[in-house]
C-alpha cells in the first residue's frame, strides 16, 4: 500500500509551470555547449557530471540560481541534462533554462542529492568542480552517489569557457554599450557636493533601463556601479560611500552591467575639477600603459609574455612599485558573486597563450599612497576580442584627462 504521507510530500517532482521563456542564447548555441562538454567529459572517462557552481550551471542550461543557502545543481549525462532546483523557486528554474528540471522539496534533509542521483546514477564515474563543491557537500556526494572515481572538471570547463562564440560576442558587444551608457550617465552626475551614492545610482539605473530596452525578454538582476573618490580610489574593489566630492579629488568609474550572468565593464580615472600636475603625471603614465598593453593583445602572445612587457614599461619611470594586480582577464559568465576564468588573466603566472575568440580585459592600476604627491588609485579599463590579426576594443567611452575632468 502506498504511505499517503509520501504522495503528498515526495522528495523531488517536476513542476513544469507554464512556457518556456526567451533565453539568452537560441538553442543551438546550448546543443553545441553542451556536445563539446560530453566530448570533454568522454576524454575525462566521466559517466554524468554534477555542476553546483552558478557559472557552469548558467553556461550549460541558461539558469542562473539563487542560492540563499541552498545547494543548486547540474547534471549531465550521455543523453540527460537536468537542472536541480530548491521548491522556494517554482516553475522558474524550468522556464528559464535549456534543460529539463526536477525540484527537490524540504521536507526531508538531503532530497537534493536524491534528485541528483536519480539522473546520475550510482556506482559511476562522477566529473565534480573542485573550485566549487564544498567538503561537505563533496561527502554527501559519495554518499548517494558512491562513485567508483571522482574526475575534477574545473579545469577542462574552464578552458570551454574561455573561447567565446559568435552569439556570446555579440552580446558581450551589447554589454560593452551598456557599460558606455553608464559611464556618460555618471560623468553628468559628478558635481562637487555630490555623494558617491547618488553618482553610482545614476549610472546603475541607466544601465538597467538600457539593458531592459536590448533585452525584453531577460531576467534583470545584479547590475552595479562602484564610484569611489579620494582615499577610496585605492583599492579597485572599494565599496561605494556616502562621502561628498571635493575639487581636485581623484575619482574612479566603474560600472559593471550583468546581462544573463555575463558581465562586462568599463573603468576610468576622472578628476573633480582640476588635477594637480603630480597626479597628471602618474595618470598619463598609466594611460600610456593602457594603450600598450592594448598593442599587445594578440593572437599567439602568452599572457606571462605580456605582463612582463607592461612591468617593464612601468619599471622605466620608476612606478612599478605602484603595481596592485594583473593587467587583465577574461570575460563572459563571472562576476564577483561566482566564477571567474582564471586560466586567461594577465599575470605572471599565467602561460596562456591569446587565440581569437577570447575576451580580455586591459586594465593596469597604478596605487599612490595618500601621504604622497599624486595620491590615489589610477586605473583605466577597455574590453577587447582577440581576432585573427590583432583585437577589436568594443569599449567606447573614451580614456584620460582631456575628457574625464569633469564637475
Amino acid at each position: 500500500m502506498t504511505n499517503p504521507s509520501k504522495v503528498l510530500r515526495p522528495d523531488m517532482y517536476r513542476f513544469h509551470n507554464g512556457e518556456k521563456s526567451s533565453l539568452p542564447f537560441e538553442a543551438s548555441e546550448y546543443e553545441a555547449r553542451l556536445e563539446e562538454l560530453r566530448e570533454r567529459m568522454e576524454s575525462a572517462g566521466t559517466t554524468a557530471a554534477v555542476f553546483t557552481s552558478m557559472h557552469n550551471i548558467a553556461y550549460y542550461s541558461g539558469f542562473l540560481y539563487c542560492a540563499f543557502g541552498r545547494p543548486y545543481g547540474l547534471v549531465v549525462t550521455e543523453t540527460e541534462c537536468v537542472t536541480i532546483s530548491a521548491g522556494i523557486d517554482a516553475g522558474q528554474p524550468w522556464r528559464r533554462s535549456f534543460a529539463d528540471n526536477i525540484t527537490y522539496t524540504d521536507w526531508q534533509r538531503d532530497n537534493y542529492w536524491r534528485a541528483v542521483a536519480s539522473v546520475a546514477g550510482k556506482g559511476g564515474v562522477i566529473g565534480y568542480e573542485g573550485d566549487h563543491l564544498t567538503l561537505m557537500q563533496r561527502d554527501k556526494l559519495e554518499d548517494f552517489l558512491k562513485p567508483v572515481v571522482m574526475v575534477d572538471l574545473f579545469e577542462t570547463t574552464m578552458r570551454q569557457r574561455m573561447h567565446k562564440s559568435e552569439a556570446e560576442i555579440a552580446l558581450i558587444r551589447q554589454a560593452a554599450q551598456v557599460a558606455d551608457v553608464g559611464g556618460y550617465a555618471i560623468r553628468d552626475a559628478v558635481k562637487v557636493g555630490a555623494r558617491e551614492i547618488d553618482i553610482a545610482m545614476a549610472g546603475r539605473d541607466a544601465m538597467e533601463l538600457e539593458i531592459a530596452k536590448r533585452f525584453p525578454d531577460a531576467e534583470y538582476r545584479d547590475t552595479w556601479v562602484w564610484f569611489q573618490s579620494g582615499l577610496n580610489t585605492d583599492g579597485a574593489h572599494n565599496p561605494v560611500t556616502a562621502r561628498q566630492l571635493e575639487r581636485g579629488d581623484i575619482l574612479s568609474l566603474n560600472t559593471f552591467p550583468m546581462i544573463s550572468a555575463y558581465y562586462t565593464a568599463l573603468e576610468r580615472t576622472m578628476f573633480a575639477g582640476e588635477v594637480d600636475a603630480a597626479s597628471l603625471r602618474i595618470w598619463e603614465a598609466n594611460v600610456a600603459a593602457h594603450e600598450y598593453g592594448m598593442s599587445l593583445l594578440k593572437p599567439g602572445s602568452s599572457c606571462a609574455d605580456i605582463t612582463h612587457k607592461i612591468n617593464a614599461f612601468f619599471e622605466e619611470r620608476d612606478l612599478l612599485q605602484h603595481r596592485t594586480f594583473g593587467y587583465g582577464h577574461s570575460f563572459g559568465v563571472l562576476s564577483h558573486y561566482y566564477g571567474r576564468e582564471a586560466g586567461l588573466e594577465l599575470r605572471e603566472d599565467i602561460d596562456t597563450v591569446l587565440e581569437p575568440g577570447m575576451v580580455i580585459s586591459m586594465e593596469p592600476m597604478l596605487t599612490v599612497a595618500n601621504d604622497q604627491p599624486g595620491a590615489g588609485g589610477y586605473r583605466e579599463h577597455d574590453i577587447l576580442v582577440i581576432t585573427d590579426d590583432g583585437n577589436d576594443n568594443i569599449t567606447g567611452y573614451p580614456y584620460g584627462p582631456e575628457f574625464n575632468v569633469v564637475g
